[in-house]
């Protein structure tokens, strides 16, 4: 599989975004360094190239940034993993901006509100960050919980959705 991947400037710093030849975001997130998006990808559905170039997506994310907090729900992903997986990825795409959920109601609206270690576990394995909103997902008692790209970044995000909402 052929990948193109695009570094933008956001507020948050570097956005860089791994996307397939169908323009389908494979992996992205808060860093320059290209190695560390390839990261997020299990080894068996990495690209087997890579070149620099222009992502569609790359539109979205700093239409988001510009306070289109929409721009991000048409873009298209691939994610590959289990059944569970899937779902909960798709069901962090529904989640409102300004409206976060508690890992608790997250495992709620995936069927099992006792699953909450699974709804985390979703929420971690994330490849294609901010197009899936994973950052939109808090401790049960509310604060800001786990981030791969930092909680700097996480509670920007909802600070921004929250003042746009």
């Amino acid at each position: 599989m052929n990948a193109i991947i695009q570094t933008v400037e956001t507020l948050d710093g570097p956005f860089t975004i791994l996307a397939d030849d169908r323009q389908r975001v494979l992996a992205s997130g808060w860093t320059a360094d290209q190695a560390t998006i390839l990261a997020r990808l299990a080894v068996p559905v990495r690209p087997t190239e890579v070149r620099e170039g222009e992502t569609d997506a790359a539109a979205a994310a700093l239409s988001f940034y510009a306070g289109d907090l929409s721009a991000i729900d048409a873009v298209a992903v691939k994610q590959t993993g289990t059944a569970l997986q899937l779902t909960g990825w798709s069901a962090l795409r529904s989640i409102e901006p300004g409206e976060p959920l508690t890992y608790t109601s997250f495992a709620a609206r995936l069927g099992n509100p006792r699953a909450v270690r699974a709804s985390a576990s979703i929420c971690a394995r994330n490849a294609p960050a901010l197009f899936v909103p994973c950052h939109r997902v808090l401790r049960s008692d509310g604060t800001l919980g786990g981030f791969a790209w930092g909680l700097d970044v996480k509670s920007s995000l909802l600070e921004r959705e929250a003042a746009r909402a």
